[in-house]
């Protein structure tokens, strides 16, 4: 069955960096967009970034030009570089299998099987 391991969260102050994996097992990771999502205190999931080896990267407007996602398909290994980060980046991360690609403007619709996410991952930034 499909088994995501999210890792590298941590407390950072702002204005700093960290870099989130994610190791895939149970499905042929190269075949899927794959997407990080985060959920802050009290809020509902929100989509962050995705990438397939076919297309993307792709981002939510918030986190462009500060994160940067990565695959290793041989690995079936995804990746998050968050950079200048901001206490409104705090939140638990978690990787999951994509649905579907996201629409041709390089927005999540439903792209994302929330079922399959792990157990996520806390990054907390603060001073």
């Amino acid at each position: 069955q499909v088994q995501l391991v999210e890792s590298g969260g941590g407390v950072v102050q702002p204005g700093g960096s960290l870099r989130l994996s994610c190791a895939a097992s149970g499905f042929t990771f190269s075949s899927y967009w794959m997407y990080w999502v985060r959920q802050a205190p009290g809020k509902g999931l929100e989509w962050v970034s995705g990438i397939n080896s076919g297309g993307g990267p792709t981002y939510t407007n918030s986190v462009k030009g500060r994160f940067t996602v990565s695959s290793d398909n041989a690995k079936n290994m995804l990746y998050l570089q968050m950079n200048s980060l901001k206490s409104g980046d705090t939140a638990v991360y978690y990787c999951a299998k994509g649905l579907r690609p996201p629409t041709p403007n390089g927005d999540c619709i439903l792209c994302f099987d929330a079922s399959t996410k792990g157990q996520g991952t806390q990054v907390t930034v603060s001073s």
